[in-house]
């Protein structure tokens, strides 16, 4: 939610580019998203190996984050909007979460049972965001762990890491804790992610009850 609250700002930047590409259809930029997305996470998985693959997977998380941002003021600009896009888009993000996520986890950069309370976190966080609409209470943004944030967290976490294997280190820590820089963010995500989940639910109960 961080981030979430210059929504207003993005959408005066994005005005340009979306007048650039209001012919291309916006669920063809939700798949140019996705795509991005899963470039993105074999990109980190790979990336252990060949550390330069670090500055292209920012590269690539912030390409994801710029088109999946597009999609949906293409759509409105052109006035193509529809419910069928925005269902496309969130299956499409969610996709893009696990990927993403989920190749952390599973790469050499990450503890797996970190990785897996991260993705649970994250899913949670975005089933309760869209689950709030179900129920009629509108679509909820709120918490400290959006989408939004999660991208620009993710365009970071390889640049630093990057920055800690040029000084010749891979983990930073304490005497046996010591963590990568992506564990730290899995663990931020599993954490707040949660949180961040619990929080909206909470929301959601109070509007319906």
């Amino acid at each position: 939610m961080v981030l979430e609250s210059l929504r207003n700002d993005a959408e005066v930047i994005l005005e340009p580019f979306a007048k650039a590409f209001r012919r291309v259809h916006p669920n063809t930029l939700s798949w140019i998203a996705f795509l991005f997305a899963g470039a993105a996470g074999i990109s980190i998985y790979f990336s252990y190996w060949a550390h330069p693959l670090l500055i292209v997977t920012s590269i690539l998380i912030i390409l994801n984050g710029f088109f999946d941002a597009l999609d949906g003021k293409v759509a409105r600009l052109s006035g193509r909007a529809s419910k069928s896009g925005d269902f496309v888009d969130h299956v499409l993000d969610r996709y893009a979460d696990i990927l993403m996520i989920g190749l952390i986890a599973v790469s050499p950069w990450c503890n797996p049972y970190i990785g897996i309370f991260a993705i649970i976190g994250v899913l949670l966080t975005s089933y309760m965001g869209t689950q709030a609409q179900a129920v009629g209470a509108g679509r909820l943004y709120s918490g400290l762990l959006g989408r939004a944030d999660r991208i620009v967290i993710l365009f970071f976490a390889p640049l630093v890491q990057w920055g800690l294997l040029t000084l010749g280190l891979e983990t930073i820590g304490f005497d046996k804790l010591q963590l990568t820089i992506f564990e730290i963010v899995m663990l931020w995500f599993a954490i707040v992610g949660n949180l961040t989940a619990m929080q909206r639910a909470y929301v959601i109960w109070k509007k319906i009850k």
